[in-house]
């Protein structure tokens, strides 16, 4: 029989083990992240997310607006009612289109990193995977310029709301100063082309313009069409960072194709001498 301290230092040999055994195992799982991959996959909801969300809420807010104070007349905004109405349909479809693509965005990182070859050892690279690879570069690059635009697009409201509050702020210091009468300061919306030149009343002077920028809508559609021109901003830089990672790996599956190739020639190779010697010992046993 084995002595007590024995059995204790065995007992603690293979706890030490299974411990350890469990942490290079974690360490391998970790090393196994697409990390690149992930942040870009965050950083893409979080954009998108931004956008639809804030910009969904911003319109239906810019429609209150208008129907209140610059176009009294539904006929005379119905087309603008539909136009925004189409495109928060339209933010339905980007926002579920961009969580599924994101998603197979991510799992493409996990398949073609190099952490997943060392996790489930050697894989073989088909010219099906690499053209699968090459067309998730095209349309990601098509879908950046696309939100090179989309961002472009959501700056204009922007613009056109900080006009209103900048003159908004000239009004309330010229009743400061008592200089000039604030109600010769007017902000006409139809020369921007969102409402026709006969909307009325179409535009908005002194103390009426002053009191719709302080309304709850107009402060809450100025920074949220702000917040969804950053959403727009930051989707297009997710979509650079997986350009990028989508790049290398195209890459890392085109060396790792022509390292197969050459392996499997190395191997064939190997074969047909191993099969050369086998035969020529063959026929030497037979003369001898």
């Amino acid at each position: 029989m084995k002595p007590a301290m024995e059995t204790a230092a065995e007992e603690n040999a293979e706890q030490s083990q299974e411990k350890k055994g469990c942490f290079e195992c974690c360490i391998k799982c970790l090393g196994g992240v697409p990390y690149a991959s992930l942040v870009a996959t965050i950083l893409c909801f979080s954009g998108v997310a931004l956008f639809c969300g804030c910009g969904h809420v911003a319109l239906t807010g810019t429609v209150s607006i208008l129907e209140q104070h610059f176009s009294t007349t539904a006929s005379d905004h119905a087309l603008l009612s539909e136009v925004i109405q189409l495109m928060q349909y339209v933010i339905y479809g980007i926002a579920s289109f961009f969580f599924l693509y994101g998603i197979i965005l991510l799992a493409e990182g996990f398949y073609t990193t190099s952490a997943v070859k060392e996790l489930h050892g050697e894989f073989k690279t088909t010219a099906c995977g690499r053209c699968i690879s090459g067309m998730f570069v095209f349309l990601t690059y098509v879908l950046g310029v696309a939100w090179l635009g989309v961002f472009g697009f959501s700056a204009v409201p922007v613009f056109m709301f900080y006009n209103i509050w900048s003159t908004c702020e000239v009004i309330k210091s010229l009743q400061t100063n008592m200089t000039v009468p604030g109600d010769q300061i007017c902000v006409d919306i139809r020369q921007y082309g969102i409402i026709p030149w006969n909307a009325v009343p179409g535009k908005a002077c002194g103390p009426i313009l002053e009191n719709i920028c302080n309304t709850n809508e107009f402060y809450m559609s100025y920074h949220l069409f702000i917040v969804a021109c950053a959403g727009a901003g930051a989707t297009v830089i997710a979509l650079i960072h997986f350009l990028m990672i989508l790049s290398s790996n195209w890459a890392y599956l085109k060396d790792a194709s022509k390292m197969q190739a050459y392996q499997d020639i190395k191997a064939k190779e190997e074969q047909e001498l191993q099969d050369i010697q086998s035969r020529s010992k063959e026929q030497l046993n037979s003369y001898t």
